[in-house]
């Protein structure tokens, strides 16, 4: 190789460059997050938008404040807000209205991302929306579903939730976060 060539496999690792030019109190806030450790340094934090962007598709962002995913219309609320409207319903109607919450749900991924929730193959494409919706971080360890940090404190509605969204039978096995439900033959 001489001065001034190429490494041969230069091109494979090649990467674009793009000049961002933010104004002082856009670069102030992004070097205090990154002063904080909030986040590891720029580059990473621009990464996680794109990806948060991709996840939660905010090209459907209508300005101001009106976001659609999919078909469904979505808001950013506070958990308080959820548990006092749910601490206004029966208790012996949550999994029923988690049933409802996830047919809904269910009609959505299927109509607007093509998405099966029922197919037991996709459930970590399911598990993962949910999360990214911020509904909780969803697992599936043999014969249970755990759920962490989950959205709402009601493990009946959530246990609805999920029983219709991808359509099996649970028993709840845990009244506190996590949520533990075992997966049950019948539904």
């Amino acid at each position: 190789m001489h001065d001034g060539e190429e490494p041969p496999d230069f091109k494979k690792r090649h990467v674009r460059r793009t000049t961002i030019i933010l104004e002082d109190d856009e670069r102030k806030y992004i070097d205090a997050i990154i002063e904080e450790k909030k986040e590891p340094g720029i580059k990473q934090l621009f990464s996680k938008m794109l990806d948060v962007y991709r996840s939660m598709m905010v090209y459907d962002w209508k300005y101001p404040g009106e976001y659609y995913m999919g078909i469904s219309r979505v808001a950013f609320i506070s958990i308080e807000l959820i548990n006092l409207l749910l601490s206004q319903i029966p208790t012996d109607q949550h999994r029923t209205l988690g049933r409802r919450a996830g047919e809904a749900a269910r009609i959505s991924m299927e109509t607007s991302l093509n998405l099966d929730p029922r197919d037991k193959e996709k459930w970590s494409d399911v598990f993962k929306r949910l999360r990214v919706q911020g509904l909780g971080d969803f697992y599936q360890r043999d014969r249970y579903i755990i759920v962490k940090t989950p959205f709402m404190n009601s493990p009946e509605v959530l246990r609805g939730y999920l029983e219709t969204l991808i359509d099996v039978g649970l028993t709840t096995r845990t009244m506190n976060p996590p949520f533990i439900y075992e997966l049950t033959p019948e539904r």
